[in-house]
Parts: structure tokens; sequence; C-alpha cells
């Protein structure tokens, strides 16, 4: 059954997706949240006027480029040909000019192949200026003249500061290699200044980055599944066992941490219908509180119209054993079941599916940056997922079709 009574967060969101996404229609970003393309325009047109924002009409009888600066030919052919002489002479000149930039933009390429940073743009400049001319290198790799000729006066300083770098390098290597590889750049500047160095922190950082010298590092884990102790014991009903024979049987839930930059967070709770694996709820929040899982179970009522008889699996946070949570559970008809303690694969389905997201949103970044990014990111992935991605588990078809056809081979046996 298609939601019809959306949340007033669903629409911000749809909203947000559609206006930052470059040249998007709204028959494309409709068809991905799975709503009607209407629907989508009358929520960004209201949206609009509530900023006292609009598109800007478009205009009758523009110029197009193609007529601008068109001019009938003169009469005279000698007056013709001079014409096409110069014209021919301007792109032949625009010609070298291109593949001047063209051959400056290659060897680019092959130069800052270990990284783009301004002051290796000043090198090539440097490097390359017999070749091309520091006006015609500054321009192409946009940067400033003036800034450039700075850093070259600067060279003698920073040759003295690389001999010194190298120095140092040799003596973290050694305190590094002592303690089995596993120091970084705190302990590393701390065994320096045990030995009567005065060097701070930061140059030991930069200068391990420059040479490569890095210490064991574990990747942090959010815990998002904190138990409460005085929750009362709930029934594993599922037994690992995430399937089902029909739509709106079993649902089961999470949630996960969605990192931000600067090493904050926000949290998202889930819940999936076991049947097709379908997001049929979820909620975004800056900290894990009863109402994030309350928000989740109420968008899933409403995409479902109703969850009266139906199962939902959880792992023991404590959200899902407050007594909000149980409350809710009793008003929407929903029975409870809980895994084990501790245990990750008796919620394993919901595991993989954040998993899932995380890998396909963050593409090997550490973070999504801002709330506001990180927001539109997960909403247009959650979407996509239940209205186009395929899903091995659905014999490789998305939630929403998988539903679909389930549906019609239904009324084809009932007729």
């Amino acid at each position: 059954m298609a939601m019809k009574d959306y949340s007033d967060e669903f629409r911000a969101d749809a909203v947000a997706l559609y206006e930052s996404t470059p040249g998007a229609t709204y028959k494309d970003i409709a068809a991905d949240l799975g709503i009607n393309r209407a629907t989508l325009r009358e929520w960004v047109l209201r949206d609009r006027a509530r900023r006292g924002t609009a598109p800007a009409p478009a205009r009758a009888g523009r110029t197009t480029p193609a007529s601008a600066g068109r001019a009938d030919p003169p009469a005279d052919p000698g007056e013709r040909i001079r014409q096409l002489e110069a014209r021919v002479a301007e792109l032949e000149a625009s010609e070298r000019k291109l593949a001047t930039e063209r051959d400056i933009l290659r060897r680019a390429a092959k130069y800052f192949a270990g990284g783009d940073e301004l002051v290796n743009r000043f090198q090539f400049v440097h490097d390359h200026r017999d070749a091309f001319g520091v006006k015609r290198l500054c321009q192409v790799l946009d940067v400033n003249r003036s800034s450039y000729y700075k850093w070259l006066g600067g060279a003698e300083a920073r040759a003295v500061r690389r001999r010194e770098d190298q120095v140092l390098a040799e003596r973290i290597r050694r305190i590094h290699a002592d303690s089995g590889g596993a120091y970084g750049s705190p302990r590393v500047t701390a065994e320096l200044r045990e030995t009567g160095a005065r060097v701070n922190h930061k140059r030991v950082a930069r200068v391990m980055r420059t040479y490569s010298i890095a210490g064991l590092r574990f990747r942090r884990r959010g815990r998002t599944t904190v138990p409460d102790p005085a929750a009362p014991v709930i029934a594993d009903l599922f037994e690992r066992d995430f399937t089902a024979p029909e739509p709106g049987l079993k649902y089961m839930g999470d949630i996960t941490y969605l990192p931000l930059a600067g090493g904050e967070f926000l949290y998202l709770a889930t819940v999936l219908d076991c049947f097709s694996r379908k997001a049929v709820g979820w909620s975004i929040a800056d900290s894990m509180c009863t109402d994030l899982v309350n928000d989740a179970l109420r968008m899933a009522a409403a995409t479902r119209g109703d969850l009266d008889g139906a199962v939902f699996h959880s792992d023991h946070g404590a959200q899902y054993g407050s007594r909000a949570f149980a409350d809710l559970c009793s008003e929407l008809g929903v029975t409870r079941s809980m895994g084990a303690v501790g245990s990750s694969a008796d919620n394993a389905a919901c595991e993989s599916f954040h998993a899932s997201l995380k890998r396909e949103t963050l593409r090997g970044a550490r973070d999504y940056g801002d709330p506001a990014t990180c927001r539109r990111t997960v909403f247009a992935w959650l979407t996509r997922y239940n209205t186009r991605r395929r899903h091995s588990a659905n014999g490789h078809l998305s939630p929403n079709e998988y539903e679909r056809r389930h549906h019609t081979a239904k009324l084809t046996l009932a007729a």
C-alpha cells in the first residue's frame, strides 16, 4: 500500500533533495521517491512561496547564441575576404591557445598524481616557467601570480625547514621502530620531549604524514546498542529467521550512527519489512532518544496503513526496551521480539542493511560532512532503495517491484 499521509520531515527532505540536485526534473525525483510528480511539484512550489523565492520566468524574444552578433555580409567581395581572413587568424590563435592549455593540463595531471595542493601548483609553475611562461601557467592553474612570486621568495627558508624536517624524521623513525610501529604522533611527541627536544605535536604529525610514518589506528565505532538492565525480558520470536511469506507480517529495526565532520554523529532508526526488505519507516535525529525509534515505527504504520498483528524484532537497545516504545507497540497492535543480548547475528539483516547504506553513500569517505548534507544523502538513498535499487534477496528486484509482483500473482491465483 503506498504511503498517502506524508510526514512534514518526509516533505522537507523531498523538497531539499529536488532543490539540491542540479538538472533534476520533478518526474525523475518523484520516481525515486515513489510519489506523484504533481505532489512533489506542489511541495516545491509551496516551499518556494514560503521562502519568497520563485523560478525566473522565461523571457520571450531572447537572442539566441547562434543569432547573437550575426550581421549581413558586406556587399564588397574584397571586404568580405578580409573579414574571413581576420576570422581565420582569430580561430588559429584560439586553437594555438587551446593547444597550449591542453599541453599544460596533460603535464599537470601527471605532476599532481600525488595530490593537487596549492604548493604543488607553485612548484609546477616554477618547473615549467621556461616552456610556457608564468602568466599562462598561473591562468590555467588558477594561481595568483603575486602569490607565486611570494612563494618563490621564501625558497631559502623552506630549504632550511626541509633539512630540519629530515633530521627530525630520522629521530621519529627510531622512536617509531622502538615502539614496534605502534606509536602515533602524540606518543612520538612525548618521547621527543622526554629527550629534551622542544617540538610541537602538529609539526610531528606533519612530518610523519610527509614521510609516511603512521602508528596503529583503530577504527572508531559508535555504540548504538545500550541495553537497559531494568527492562522486562522480551522473547525472541524470530530466532534468526528474517523471512516472511507475506508483506506486513514481520518487521525488524535497528539504530545506526551517521558520522559527520568534526567527530559528531546523527542517528538513523529504520524499520524493514522481512518479506521484501523494504524500508517502510525511518527517522534521523542528533541523539539516540526514544522518539527516534517511535517516529520510525509511526512512519511504518503510515506507510502500511496498519501494523495490527505484526511482529517487530530489534536488539536490546534501551530505546526499544523503553516504556514509551512498549506503549506505542501496544497502541499499534504490534508484538515485540528481541534477540539475545550482545549478539549482532540475531539482528543480522538490519546490520547488513545499514552496512550497505554507508558503503554506497559514503563511498570510502570518512563522514557525510554537515548534518543537512547527511540527511539529504541518506534520504535519497533510502527512497531510491525502495523504488529502484535491486536487492539480492528479492531476486534482484527492488522492494517495491517485488511486492507489486507478489500482489499481482495473488490476484491471478484468486481469479
